[in-house]
């Protein structure tokens, strides 16, 4: 039972992570560029996760959470208006 609670919480910040990111990058990117790929690398690092979470119950809920939160960041550095603000602080 505490196995599948636990699947179930990182499951539930999965989504949540998932869909800030889709919504922050649908308010800074138009409509027309908005990066499907980077979201696609998110939901299967997601997918992903959840089932190492599943299948290794001596991993612990922290690893499994701490682990997507630094996947989502590097996947976020990568787009469009992270590198845009990367080259103004350049100039």
């Amino acid at each position: 039972m505490k196995r599948t609670i636990q699947t179930i919480i990182v499951t539930v910040f999965v989504v949540l992570i998932t869909g800030t990111f889709s919504y922050a990058l649908a308010a800074t990117t138009g409509a027309g560029s908005f990066p499907f790929f980077h979201l696609g690398c998110l939901i299967m690092g997601g997918l992903t996760i959840i089932s190492l979470k599943h299948r290794y119950p001596q991993m612990y809920l922290s690893e499994a959470i701490g682990s997507f939160a630094m996947y989502a960041i590097l996947v976020g550095l990568f787009t469009a208006p992270a590198i845009e603000m990367v080259k103004g602080f350049m100039n």
